[in-house]
């Protein structure tokens, strides 16, 4: 049952990407992670993940997989995932949108290490 959940979720980027353009999306992903992050530590930890994930339709996840989430998407090693790294993975999820968006992902990506660096 959540595999079916997760190729529905896939499914539901590359039409956001359609209607919001790539800053938009990339605006949603960032209302996204805001949704799920724990509010002190501005990261999205395990308990934040689980605590918010319904909002997502992420519900029917369990434990382990949404630890897996977590460390697929953790590149710098901290057990949680701030914003760059959940809306790289967000988009490593949704090969489709990848492979249509990587030009202006890769220009929105260094875009904001430009003002975060």
């Amino acid at each position: 049952m959540a595999g079916t959940k997760t190729v529905d979720f896939q499914d539901y980027l590359p039409t956001m990407a359609d209607k919001l353009g790539g800053e938009g999306l990339i605006g949603e992903l960032c209302n996204g992670f805001q949704l799920l992050m724990d509010q002190e530590k501005g990261l999205i930890t395990f308990e934040s993940l689980k605590r918010n994930s319904a909002h997502l339709g992420l519900q029917g996840l369990s434990d382990d997989e949404l630890r897996s989430m977590l460390r697929e998407g953790d590149m710098d090693g901290d057990g949680a995932l701030n914003q760059m790294e959940f809306c790289v993975l967000m988009f490593r999820l949704s090969p489709d949108l990848m492979e249509e968006s990587e030009i202006w992902l890769e220009d929105a990506l260094q875009q904001e290490f430009q003002h975060h660096g």
